[in-house]
């Protein structure tokens, strides 16, 4: 069941959205070669505890880290460590906050220092077919307009969806109906309404599609070796279309 929230709910979604927003805001000033995914995650723990809220990702089914931070190759789920990065290097940073009971929730992924045109294209394409995503999120419209509008767009341009992992209601728990995937036909699944809170969170390869999970049983790298991009906003549905709750 999709559960809609109230206009007080979502005012309280706002704040938390707000928190996970400030938090990448800190993390990019710190991200750079020579620091560990284990100092970003020490960094965003102290900082959304400051805020009056707690890491939605620490200890959600025994994850250990704060965030989940994973490195060129690693597609999601990646536990903070004593990896340091490197110039060259991207990194996904997916993070979450509840703040009185609700979840804000938003990834995205950064270079760190020079990266190659390619691999900038990756970003630039990956970010993009969230908003081309995003354009569809109007009342009345079906769920995988949205996903047919990611999926486009990335082909469109070379790239690969992953179809593993997908987008999902947010709420009082941080996974809730539906499941949104960022693939198939337009004009499928339900229709969307006013107080729906989704979070679209397109993750595209850089060569083939497919991914495969580490002995860690977190860490999800591409089969391939190749660099992978994930960009991911919380959404409210709203009377007129949408509003990006994950932002300052």
């Amino acid at each position: 069941m999709i559960i809609c929230k109230t206009p007080r709910e979502i005012e309280i979604m706002r704040e938390a959205g707000k928190i996970v927003a400030l938090t990448h805001q800190e993390l990019q000033k710190h991200i750079a070669p020579g620091i560990t995914t284990k100092e970003l995650d020490e960094i965003a723990d102290r900082f959304i505890r400051q805020h009056d809220a707690v890491p939605s990702f620490k200890g959600y089914n025994g994850f250990s880290g704060s965030i989940c931070a994973s490195v060129n190759e690693e597609l999601v789920h990646g536990i903070p460590g004593n990896r340091k990065l490197k110039d060259g290097d991207i990194i996904s940073i997916d993070i979450g906050a509840k703040y009185k009971g609700y979840h804000g929730d938003s990834a995205w992924t950064y270079p760190v220092g020079d990266i190659p045109a390619e691999t900038q294209k990756l970003l630039e394409v990956t970010e993009e077919s969230l908003y081309r995503g995003l354009e569809e999120a109007k009342p009345g419209v079906r769920l995988s307009n949205i996903s047919h509008a990611v999926q486009t767009y990335a082909e469109e341009n070379g790239f690969s969806i992953v179809r593993e992992y997908v987008g999902h209601g947010v709420g009082q728990d941080l996974h809730e109906a539906p499941q949104i995937p960022h693939f198939g036909p337009p004009d499928k699944g339900p229709r969307l309404k006013p107080g729906m809170v989704l979070a679209i969170e397109p993750m595209v390869n850089a060569g083939s599609r497919y991914v495969k999970t580490l002995a860690d049983n977190w860490t999800v790298v591409t089969v391939d070796g190749k660099m992978c991009a994930h960009f991911e906003h919380t959404i409210a549905i709203t009377e007129e279309g949408y509003e990006i709750l994950t932002r300052t």
